[in-house]
């Protein structure tokens, strides 16, 4: 009988030849050198493979429309006026629309105004409440797709 338990530690390790060293050594110096040389060529771009695929749509430019500066003399006989300057931003496939319509957004914006309470000019906050509903009532007569956003450039009292 042969002996089973014959101890696989005890036999010689094989001995890898140079041939295979030397290929497993100058393989990857071959093809870094190889990567490098395409690349140097213009052949493809590393950062191109990296950059996020997007289509080529074109994003029409931003306009500001201005907005007519309004006036207006408080209720409640302080005499005070209220004047507010803004702008519509929308972009410029829009701008003539915005433009066309703008008697029917001053329109809407002096009918807000004129109803607002004269003690809630003096309330923390009103400025975003008026934004809010300029933006609300600026949608309703031009539209979602033409109004991105109300700028107000001025509102004080005189």
């Amino acid at each position: 009988m042969t002996d089973a338990t014959a101890n696989p530690a005890s036999d010689p390790p094989a001995k890898a030849s140079g041939r295979k060293k030397l290929i497993a050594l100058l393989l990857p110096v071959v093809l870094a050198g190889g990567g490098f040389a395409s690349t140097y060529l213009g052949l493809w771009s590393p950062a191109a493979m990296l950059a996020p695929k997007g289509d080529a749509t074109v994003v029409p430019e931003t306009v500001f429309v201005a907005i007519p500066v309004i006036e207006l003399t408080i209720p409640g006989g302080s005499g005070q006026n209220l004047i507010l300057a803004a702008s519509i931003e929308t972009d410029s496939a829009h701008q003539a629309e915005v433009t066309h319509l703008m008697p029917r957004v001053l329109d809407s914006f002096n009918a807000f105004l004129s109803g607002i309470d004269p003690a809630a000019y003096d309330k923390r906050g009103v400025l975003e409440i008026i934004r809010a509903e300029l933006v609300t009532r600026s949608r309703y007569v031009l539209g979602n797709e033409a109004l991105k956003d109300l700028l107000i450039t001025e509102f004080r009292f005189k």
